[in-house]
């Protein structure tokens, strides 16, 4: 009885320690935040919604209402300025549109991408995502080595060896939208051009054939589910402890254990192929396996990082591009005065042809204007961020050392202090002689680090529209809604519902 008792003694006596030791860190954890305010109090921005959540509740509200968090970063930027100060728990986020800043940060690579963000990417919910790749990798020489790897995989003389990959997979849409001409059919565009992106990055990259157009598969699926789990990752810091979400965090488990296992395979074969001296395709991955194994001391962990920049890739180059074509295509109907123009350029550049060259492309250029306007309304990756390690001026602002700084090109591209009427559709914003827009225009980010499949996406998306206007007309049905949908990238709500018509060219 009495070693029972001694027993109960002990056990209180933990209790009350360990729930002193808990309280005492949280008052520690309290009183850090408090010392986040009074050091970046001075920079303008909203009240914050509580002490210890900071704007958290904002953001949460927004989510959950379906909204767009870039909506509120470009009425923050309107009332605040061109540096306002946003505050998460014990993180300082500073949203900047100042173009200086700007340019100083992004052109340089001392400013590393942001922690917080990295590590969110690079894990989600406990399973290896995007891990140390080319997107996540904060260390300056371990994202440089990888960037030297990819980078010969992309130059524009590459490129131009994929132009059949690129009409080829064009050329199935055309087949299917063919189809429903015929039946005189509506057609929702966005999961089918989402298909046909995905074909091309499945086929110049990695010389798979998925034809996603006839057949099922696992990836869109798979896709979408990372997607939303990043979503929730990055702007949810308790998603993962509450209860309910355990079905869905299990669902974004396996669609990164799915894509992960894919890339592997593939990567494996691939390599097993050029071994045993086999024909392998001219693609992305042969490339890329090519390039590193010029490389001295190439460890396991870099092959670990190729994987990384499969995931990352396959994400992006297809769901960014999708979303491009499809906003492309939304703009077109609502302004056909544009639309006509565009169309006769392409009836003028490629006339009938069937395959479009690397030339053709180039002499697109309302096509690029029109393209580039769609992306400055509508940045299908919207933002990016980076840390501020040292102290530094912004606009005239101090700006203490230890924040991150979010760069919305979604709230620049529709600011009028730096487009005017920004919420018109004008591709003349874009034409050849005029001024170019200073550091307040970055779709595919900016410096070192910008997206490294920029002219890949540019490419793909020239030639499905341009084969899309040549062979059809197209028109919006009415009552859709044009609002938009943050799965982490922006695309349109309604699917874009077009009615959809075989064109007839004057002979």
């Amino acid at each position: 009885m009495a070693l029972w008792h001694l027993l109960l003694n002990w056990a209180s006596t933990l209790l009350l320690l360990l729930l002193s030791l808990l309280f005492v860190a949280f008052l520690g954890f309290c009183a850090y935040i408090k010392y986040k305010h009074m050091k970046y109090d001075h920079i303008p921005g909203p009240p914050r919604d509580s002490f210890f959540f900071g704007h958290s509740p904002t953001f949460f509200k927004i989510m959950e209402g379906d909204g767009i968090v870039y909506e509120k970063f470009l009425e923050w930027s309107e009332t605040y300025g061109p540096v306002y100060r946003i505050n998460l728990l014990h993180y300082v986020i500073l949203g900047v549109s100042c173009p200086d800043a700007t340019k100083e940060i992004l052109m340089s690579s001392k400013y590393t991408k942001d922690e917080f963000i990295a590590n969110r990417l690079s894990n989600l919910f406990g399973q290896r995502f995007l891990g140390n790749g080319l997107v996540t990798a904060r260390d300056h020489e371990q994202w440089y080595k990888q960037r030297r790897i990819m980078d010969p995989a992309f130059s524009s003389l590459y490129l131009r060896g994929l132009m059949g990959t690129f009409n080829e997979r064009a050329e199935k849409l055309m087949e299917k939208l063919s189809d429903e001409a015929d039946n005189k059919g509506n057609v929702k565009m966005l999961p089918l051009v989402n298909c046909v992106t995905l074909d091309v990055i499945a086929k110049a990259a990695f010389g798979v054939d998925l034809d996603l157009l006839n057949t099922s598969s696992p990836f869109p699926k798979a896709i979408e589910t990372c997607l939303k789990g990043m979503v929730y990752s990055i702007r949810d810091a308790f998603f993962q402890f509450n209860l309910k979400n355990r079905p869905f965090i299990k669902e974004v488990r396996e669609a990164c254990r799915l894509l992960r296992r894919t890339g592997a395979q593939w990567i494996h074969d691939r390599k097993t192929a050029i071994q045993n001296g086999d024909d392998v395709p001219k693609d992305i991955l042969t490339q890329i396996i090519k390039t590193a194994g010029k490389e001295e001391n190439t460890t396991k962990e870099d092959e670990e990082f190729m994987l990384d920049n499969f995931v990352a890739f396959f994400i992006a180059g297809q769901e960014t591009t999708a979303n491009l074509i499809a906003f492309c295509i939304m703009s077109l109907g609502r302004h056909p005065d544009i639309l006509e123009r565009v169309k006769k350029e392409v009836d003028d550049v490629i006339g009938m042809k069937m395959d479009l060259s690397y030339d053709d492309l180039g002499k697109l250029t309302y096509l690029t204007q029109v393209l580039k306007e769609t992306l400055r309304i509508y940045p299908t990756a919207p933002g990016t961020s980076r840390d501020i390690i040292k102290d530094m001026v912004i606009n005239g602002i101090r700006i203490p050392g230890g924040c991150i700084a979010l760069f919305s090109s979604y709230a620049s591209g529709r600011m009028d202090k730096f487009f005017k009427d920004p919420l018109t559709f004008d591709p003349e914003r874009f034409h050849p002689d005029a001024p170019k827009p200073y550091y307040c225009y970055y779709p595919f980010a900016l410096g070192p680090r910008a997206c490294l499949g920029k002219n890949f996406a540019q490419m793909e998306a020239k030639v499905v529209m341009a084969k899309l206007l040549q062979r059809f007309d197209f028109t919006l049905i009415p009552g859709q809604t044009f609002d938009l949908v943050d799965t982490g990238s922006l695309r349109p709500k309604s699917g874009v519902l077009c009615s959809i018509r075989h064109r007839k060219h004057s002979q």
